[in-house]
């Protein structure tokens, strides 16, 4: 099993509580999509799950180890396992393309190899191989300041897939993509992770495009799990009751259609 948790919840340093007393199980190859309204936890629950938080009070066990049991530098290696791609990837803007891509490497590079690889990078054909499959070879040497939203979004994607972790977190990853191009990316993200049989938890908005990719849907409304189904078992009452309220997302969500027949991963 990738991820159990019981009765996990967070509370921020603020004290407003993020989670409350999630039970969730996700095994090993899963890939899944977790939806709900601003605030609902999301992204309290990935960074939960790359160990960058730790839990207020419950159990939380990743990839066989529990995080905050272990020696830093044991849990350090664990993070070495886990790939976190974030909606906004902390890019600094004079940084290039292909040593951003290959920095996905650097927490398991020694210090020397970490430094030679910024002045000179390292393995520049493994970069453009997984720009190419995000269409963006053309930007290997480009600043990243030279680029939009979007494709800093795609440098991040294929920052992680360069990495290759064994667990796959991704924080709204398609956010500043038109339909078409964030269509496509998580098709990618959705191909990689299963060909190399990894788990795949993704925190999405467009509810049709997590219907149309993944397999199995968590609804979190609030810090708690409302439903936790297949794609094809969710109803429109099941996506009414988890954005209740949420008028700037009724739009968005009374225009799902629950019959999508895109290919899953």
């Amino acid at each position: 099993m990738s991820l159990n948790l019981r009765a996990v919840s967070l509370r921020h340093a603020n004290a407003v509580e993020a989670l409350r007393a999630i039970d969730l199980q996700i095994d090993s190859g899963e890939q899944v999509a977790i939806i709900g309204p601003s605030g609902a936890g999301k992204s309290s629950l990935l960074n939960l799950l790359a160990t960058a938080l730790t839990p207020s009070s419950g159990e939380l066990q990743v990839l066989g180890a529990h995080p905050w049991q272990l020696a830093n530098r044991q849990r350090q290696r664990l993070r070495t396992r886990i790939g976190l791609i974030h909606q906004a990837p902390p890019l600094p803007p004079r940084q290039r393309v292909v040593t951003a891509v290959l920095a996905g490497k650097l927490g398991q590079w020694g210090l020397a190899k970490s430094l030679l690889n910024w002045l000179h990078p390292l393995d520049i054909p493994g970069a453009r191989r997984e720009l190419a499959r995000l269409d963006l070879a053309d930007k290997l040497f480009a600043q990243c300041q030279q680029l939009s939203g979007g494709q800093l979004q795609r440098v991040g994607i294929a920052r992680v897939l360069y990495q290759a972790p064994e667990l796959l977190l991704a924080d709204e990853p398609v956010s500043a993509m038109d339909p078409v191009l964030a269509d496509h990316t998580l098709a990618v993200l959705c191909q990689h992770a299963q060909a190399q049989r990894i788990t795949l938890v993704a925190s999405l908005h467009a509810v049709e495009l997590a219907l149309a990719h993944f397999p199995r849907i968590i609804g979190l409304r609030d810090g708690q799990v409302l439903f936790d189904r297949r794609a094809q078992d969710v109803d429109q009452a099941q996506l009414d009751a988890l954005y209740a309220n949420e008028h700037l997302h009724a739009p968005a969500t009374s225009a799902v259609s629950l019959s999508v027949q895109t290919a899953r991963c």
